[in-house]
């Protein structure tokens, strides 16, 4: 079974950086598609970014692309979220998230497979 460790999070003043990074663990890395999904207070959990198995590919919601980097380092086990240009606004659980199968890409909630914790980043004005 495949386990996530989020790690990375905290206070940072608008217009920061932050860099998150998820630690795997339980199954073969590199077969998986990988992403990062934020939940807010009062809101549902939607997706921020994603990654295919070998990197090649990123997808990213339309309210971070341009300020935010997925990236993954399969030798590592490990995928990483650049945050940059932070907004108020991207306040919130930040969820590492594995797919559910070797096929899908882990853009929707219906293709995660495993949930990290999640880690709490908030953005100060």
């Amino acid at each position: 079974q495949v386990q996530l460790v989020e790690s990375g999070g905290g206070l940072v003043q608008a217009g920061g950086s932050l860099r998150l990074s998820c630690a795997t663990s339980g199954r073969t890395f590199s077969s998986y598609s990988m992403g990062w999904f934020r939940q807010a207070p009062g809101k549902e959990r939607e997706f921020v970014a994603a990654i295919t198995r070998s990197g090649g590919t990123s997808y990213y919601a339309d309210s971070v692309t341009g300020r935010f980097t997925i990236s993954r380092d399969n030798a590592k086990n490990t995928v990483y979220l650049q945050m940059n240009s932070l907004k108020p606004e991207d306040t919130a659980v930040y969820y590492c998230a594995a797919g559910k199968n070797p096929i899908v890409v882990v853009t929707t909630n219906q293709n995660v497979g495993s949930w990290g914790q999640g880690t709490q980043v908030t953005v100060s004005s």
